[in-house]
């Protein structure tokens, strides 16, 4: 088991493709983009030699080399091969970024990557079980838990101060009195 308290967490997992951001605007004549990184942590897409654009219409995403990046405030700046124009980078306006998941690093001792808590049985730690951890939400101030169990759906906030442990099946949480029941 491992301590869960001081966790930090990065992007969830789509099949092979990480989704790690979202392109927010064109920048500056040349044909930058801004990307809103969904980690929080602009300096992390600082990494990627490559990303994957879902732009609109697109039936999968398309692969881009990156020249150049840099990072603005909270977002990151890029420079991708064959986008030398505002035109074009307007074109890739609100696309999902993704990388390969083999580009991602190695979490750290302390971090756990979204994706590996899917599945797991989510209880609290007087051992009341409360559902499968399904999936996950962004709602701007911290992702949310989407756990489901006969067909009640909870969603429960993750931060560090609710988690207790995480093991190979089970997430265990300490919550406040009446979460679960304001969830119905």
């Amino acid at each position: 088991m491992s301590d869960a308290s001081k966790t930090k967490f990065v992007p969830e997992l789509v099949t092979e493709l990480v989704l790690v951001g979202k392109v927010t605007k064109a920048h500056s004549i040349k044909g930058e983009i801004k990307v809103h990184p969904f980690s929080g942590s602009p300096q992390t897409m600082l990494a990627y030699p490559e990303i994957l654009l879902d732009a609109e219409g697109c039936a999968s995403p398309v692969p881009y080399r990156v020249e150049r990046a840099r990072v603005q405030k909270n977002a990151v700046l890029l420079q991708l091969t064959g986008c030398t124009d505002r035109n074009a980078a307007e074109k890739l306006v609100h696309s999902k970024v993704y990388v390969h998941e083999d580009a991602l690093p190695a979490p750290k001792p302390d971090e756990l990557y979204l994706r590996d808590l899917e599945g797991k049985l989510l209880q609290t730690q007087d051992g009341q079980t409360v559902g499968r951890i399904q999936s996950f939400l962004a709602n701007g101030l911290q992702d949310l838990l989407c756990v489901k169990s006969n067909g009640e759906e909870y969603l429960i906030p993750l931060v560090p101060e609710f988690l207790q442990t995480v093991d190979k099946d089970t997430v265990t949480v300490s919550l406040p009195p009446g979460l679960l029941e304001i969830n119905h």
